[in-house]
């Protein structure tokens, strides 16, 4: 869906530890409600300091997003914080995918509106609204009204914001930085990847969580088993 030659290009950072359907969903339903052409996953790299010790390799977290979306073309990824040694922040991410798509591209900035919340600490926060346009998506258990509470912000009407938590209304868009802000109400996605992650450990199934390449690689490289011979005992 091409708009005057610019390419609307959403992006969806995280972990994917692992990609399930819910982020899968997630991705679609932003690209239909917002008229993308394209989202574009990128996960993170290792951490400097690993604490998780259930975070699969950078590796392995990449080659399953690619399996999850090989079969749809409005769907791609990007190894820009994996080719980058140290911590990834979002405003080095931005630049370095503006850089790449060129002045042609629209970044529509996806986040969770629990991640969202810390908005201010990030860094350099003012120069990343100037950068792309954020749209921020629901999260279960969180509230959009909750937003009133973030620095930075302009002021969101807030029955405008109590509209989204009531599902009376599923978007708004405010004034932000130089592009804009978004809320997005999805529908609520119970899929979690640490669910994921226990039930694989305890050997249950995870049918219609995973997509089937997904799965499959996951058993294929014994992802996430590192406790299952002491699980249940």
């Amino acid at each position: 869906m091409q708009h005057s030659g610019i390419l609307r290009l959403g992006l969806l950072g995280g972990s994917f530890n692992p990609i399930h359907n819910g982020h899968l969903a997630i991705a679609r339903q932003t690209r239909e409600a917002l008229g993308l052409d394209r989202i574009l996953f990128t996960p993170t790299g290792q951490p400097p300091h690993k604490r998780n010790a259930s975070l699969a390799p950078a590796q392995d977290r990449y080659e399953m997003v690619r399996l999850a979306i090989a079969s749809d073309p409005t769907l791609a990824i990007s190894d820009v914080e994996l080719r980058r040694p140290g911590k990834s922040y979002s405003i080095d991410t931005v630049r370095l995918l503006q850089q790449e798509y060129g002045a042609q591209t629209q970044l529509f900035f996806l986040v969770g509106l629990d991640a969202f919340l810390d908005f201010p600490s990030w860094r350099d926060p003012q120069a990343l609204l100037e950068l792309c346009q954020f749209v921020i998506l629901s999260r279960p258990g969180q509230s959009f009204r909750s937003l009133s509470t973030v620095r930075l912000l302009p002021p969101i009407p807030y029955p405008s914001l109590a509209d989204l938590d009531t599902e009376r209304i599923s978007q708004i868009t405010a004034p932000l930085g130089a592009q804009g802000l978004i809320c997005l109400k999805l529908p609520p996605c119970s899929i979690s990847a640490s669910d994921i992650r226990s039930r694989i450990r305890q050997g249950l199934p995870v049918v219609n969580l995973l997509p089937p390449p997904v799965e499959s690689y996951i058993l294929h490289h014994h992802l996430y088993q590192e406790d299952r011979d002491h699980t249940n005992r």
